[in-house]
């Protein structure tokens, strides 16, 4: 079955007509989970979900044994993450920036899967996985550095693919008891992933700069996020207020759809090639 015959007329027809809305247009475009599921990485809301609660600011700076159970879990899950390759998704979108079509790439997701794909105009609004920073100091390392302290001070225990994890890299595994994690090295500080937790903001300047690149475009697409939350959800709503089209491509109801000029209710990675490119 060809990628035409197995997106099926409707949404074909949807693609087309989102396609006129944004022709010769400069896009800005907002990223979720949706658009890396076909990476390997699950979706929080979408089918096969983890069904747990993400690990709060609140309760990571407040408590030692919160630190060690999320860098126990994120031990176990970085590999899935640091593994994963871009798909067809990823790829679209940073080839339509080399054809001057999309001027911005404003992301959800903490992956790095955009810029690996090889986007340069991305802003990652919940920080990245990869980096690790420390509370105190704000001294940061990559993420396979501490990958590394935490495997020499956890010498006994084994990574086992055979769990859930969330899109932060987040295990459903329970190794906490004895468990060692490091501090860090020039100041003794929390280090904590260089991501943007739940019951935490994003921080001004990122959000100012994110605004300011969708003001100076003329579309807005949002691919692959329920904008289920504010930081989000806002982009939406400043299009809408400008004026600009808005295409949504999404699997499941999101909270713009109202907003929206074209919804086009099918998986990121067959739509945003034909969408952008042919």
């Amino acid at each position: 079955m060809s990628e035409r015959e197995s997106l099926g007329a409707a949404v074909s027809y949807s693609i087309d007509f989102a396609r006129d809305r944004i022709q010769g247009k400069r896009l800005a475009v907002l990223t979720g989970a949706g658009i890396s599921t076909d990476s390997g990485i699950p979706d929080y809301r979408g089918a096969g979900r983890v069904a747990k609660h993400p690990m709060t600011y609140d309760v990571f700076v407040g408590s030692k044994d919160a630190q060690i159970r999320y860098w126990s879990r994120s031990y176990i899950g970085w590999d899935r993450i640091a593994n994963a390759n871009p798909n067809q998704g990823h790829f679209a979108l940073a080839h339509a920036e080399n054809l001057g079509r999309v001027a911005q790439v404003i992301t959800q997701n903490v992956d790095g899967l955009h810029q690996r794909a090889g986007s340069k105009r991305v802003i990652d609004l919940h920080g990245r996985l990869d980096r690790v920073t420390c509370l105190n100091c704000s001294q940061e390392m990559h993420r396979s550095e501490m990958d590394a302290l935490l495997r020499e001070l956890n010498p006994g225990i084994k990574k086992d693919e055979s769990f859930e994890f969330t899109p932060d890299g987040d295990a459903e595994v329970d190794l906490a008891d004895g468990f060692q994690i490091p501090s860090c090295d020039n100041c003794g500080g929390i280090l904590k992933p260089d991501v943007v937790f739940f019951g935490e903001s994003v921080p001004s300047d990122r959000v100012e700069h994110a605004m300011t690149t969708l003001d100076q475009a003329e579309a807005l697409l949002v691919a692959g996020t329920s904008l289920s939350v504010n930081s989000g959800l806002r982009f939406a709503r400043r299009a809408a207020k400008a004026k600009k089209p808005i295409i949504i491509v999404n699997l499941g109801v999101t909270k713009g759809d109202e907003l929206a000029s074209v919804k086009i209710e099918a998986n990121t990675s067959l739509v945003l090639e034909r969408l952008l490119i042919d």
